[in-house]
C-alpha cells in the first residue's frame, strides 16, 4: 500500500514538473499569437518579426485546380513579415471588428500548442520558449470554407 502511493506521488510529481509555466508565460504566450494576428490587420511586419521565430514554417493543404491534387503550401518567417507588411494595406481584409479567439491546448515549460480563430480561417501553432522568449514556429491552417482550399 505504502510503495503505491509512493509510486502515485512521484507520478504526479513528475507530471507536475512536465507542465510547469508560470502566469506570465500564459500571457505571453496569448500575446504572440494575437501579434501573429493584429500583425496582419493593422499592418504591422515589426510586430510580426517579433512574434515569430525566424525557423518559422506555416503550412496548409491546398487541391490543384488542373489535377485535383493535393498539395502542402509552406511559408516561412521571411514570406509572413512581408504579408503583415501588405496584406491589409487598404484596410479591407478583415470586418471593423476582426474575430481573434485564441484557444490554449496545452503548455509545457518550453512548448505551447495553440488554436487562434479568426474570421475566415483556423490557425493552429506550436509556439516555443527560446533565450526566455515565447515565440511561433509551426503554423497549421485552413479556410473555414474548403472551397478556398482551391
Amino acid at each position: 500500500m505504502k510503495a503505491s502511493f509512493l509510486i502515485l506521488s512521484l507520478a504526479l510529481a513528475a507530471t507536475l514538473n512536465l507542465q510547469a509555466q508560470t502566469a506570465q508565460d500564459t500571457l505571453d504566450i496569448k500575446r504572440v499569437a494575437l501579434a501573429y494576428i493584429e500583425a496582419q490587420h493593422t499592418p504591422n511586419p515589426k510586430l510580426m518579426q517579433d512574434a515569430l521565430h525566424p525557423r518559422l514554417v506555416k503550412r496548409s493543404v491546398f487541391k490543384n485546380k488542373a489535377t485535383k491534387k493535393d498539395y502542402v503550401s509552406e511559408f516561412f518567417a521571411e514570406n509572413m513579415i512581408i504579408l503583415a507588411e501588405s496584406y491589409n494595406v487598404k484596410g479591407d481584409k478583415f470586418p471593423k471588428n476582426p474575430r481573434k479567439e485564441v484557444k490554449l491546448l496545452d503548455i509545457s515549460a518550453r512548448t505551447a500548442s495553440v488554436k487562434l480563430i479568426a474570421d475566415a480561417w483556423i490557425d493552429y501553432m506550436h509556439i516555443v520558449k527560446t533565450n526566455g522568449e515565447w515565440k511561433i514556429i509551426n503554423v497549421l491552417w485552413q479556410y473555414n470554407d474548403l472551397a478556398e482550399h482551391q
